[in-house]
């Protein structure tokens, strides 16, 4: 069964998320050390099992820090909202190997989980092997399908949970160009299918929008091989705000800090991702280390919402409906991503929130369809409005 039987929102509080980083433990993949046997984890989970009630769950990331304001966090705020101190995060020092991810799993077990929540699509490889090696661990894998893992079908003590990005992309390409913006950015992490498809559906909607309005618009589109900023991709950004872009989609995890540092010094804008962003602006023009809010909007999905409601199906005793299975969520099922409406978050001048509920009824209906394409090899078709710079 489908998980959208819940009709969860689409994403948890920023500042929810920002204090559930205290709740429970973490720890890198080499410094933490065991603090049971796993046969010790096994009889727990017997025990739990009978009892419906989880008794530790372990967050594992491919890469990038707990506290990134996007991606891992949101995904560590459910598990530490919904368990308290019964959990524990692993994060590798650096980019992770397949090795690297095995290990952090096997020390998740050690440490006594019997439910694991494994962080990225490059998890699958990891994940076919774990799924056997702990046929008794109940895995719930984020952004990760059948394809990533490998196996003839999804192993039976997994749950795969994906999202439309390039739906909430489309949403906030259009949403940008309709509000007046003619030089837009895309800025990537890693080039992984889900921010791929965040970008492809980025510069659709602002395709579309261009071609409503008549208006020429040109986009800058770059991939910058990582998740955190750094001085090499401020710098890139700088040159791109100096040069006229207005407004950078900054797309990939703690990678937003470079696009908004040099958006702070040349009057430009950011568009968030994965949560709502809005929080980080307003923060740092309180602490006065901003001159403004530079974040128009989000580009948002589902991630804390889908762990906890996936938390919740194991304590309800309806793990058998969700595992073999893969949840991959978008406006047709419910409001699993989008825009953040609220009227702190809602930066734009002229485009409206009415605006923004009907081209999302539209998508949502299918009268709009958007190009679901994660190979970044397969770019999307634009109109004689658009200009899409890809830089290598």
């Amino acid at each position: 069964m489908m998980i959208s039987r819940r009709n969860f929102m689409a994403v948890a509080g920023a500042a929810a998320a920002a204090a559930a980083l205290t709740a429970c433990g973490g720890s890198s993949s080499s410094a933490s050390t065991a603090s049971s046997a796993a046969s010790s984890s096994a009889a727990s989970a017997a025990g739990s099992e009978a009892a419906g009630k989880i008794v530790k769950v372990a967050l594992t990331c491919d890469t990038g820090t707990i506290d990134d304001e996007s991606f891992n966090q949101a995904c560590w705020s459910a598990v530490s909202a919904y368990m308290g101190d019964d959990c524990q995060y692993y994060i590798p020092e650096a980019d992770a190997s397949d090795e690297d991810r095995e290990t952090m799993i096997r020390q998740a077990v050690n440490d006594g989980a019997e439910v694991i929540v494994c962080v990225g699509y490059l998890y699958g490889a990891s994940l076919a092997w774990a799924a056997e090696q702990y046929p008794d661990v109940k895995f719930i894998a984020i952004d990760v399908t059948q394809g990533d893992i490998g196996t003839d079908s999804i192993p039976a003590n997994c749950y795969c949970i994906t999202f439309k990005e390039e739906q909430a992309g489309y949403l906030a390409g259009y949403a940008i160009t309709k509000d007046g913006k003619t030089k837009l950015g895309f800025l990537g992490g890693m080039a992984v299918p889900a921010v791929i498809r965040y970008g492809y559906g980025f510069v659709q909607g602002a395709d579309a929008a261009a071609q409503e309005l008549g208006q020429n618009i040109e986009i800058n589109y770059f991939y910058g091989g990582q998740f955190y900023g750094d001085a090499n991709i401020t710098s890139r950004m700088e040159g791109w705000y100096s040069n006229g872009t207005q407004v950078v989609f900054a797309c990939g995890g703690g990678i937003y800090t470079s696009a908004v540092e040099a958006a702070l010094k040349n009057n430009g804008y950011v568009i968030g991702v994965d949560v709502d962003q809005n929080y980080i602006g307003v923060n740092g023009v309180a602490d006065g280390s901003y001159a403004y809010n530079p974040f128009i909007t989000s580009a948002m999905k589902g991630l804390s919402a889908a762990v906890e409601t996936a938390l919740s199906d194991i304590e309800a005793g309806e793990w058998g409906e969700i595992s073999g299975s893969n949840g991959n969520f978008g406006l047709e099922d419910g409001d699993y991503i989008g825009l953040p409406t609220d009227e702190d978050s809602w930066n734009f001048d002229t485009f409206t929130v009415e605006d923004y509920e009907s081209i999302k009824e539209k998508i949502a209906s299918g009268e709009i369809a958007v190009d679901n394409s994660s190979d970044d090899a397969t770019k999307p078709t634009v109109s004689e409005f658009t200009t899409v710079n890809y830089i290598q």
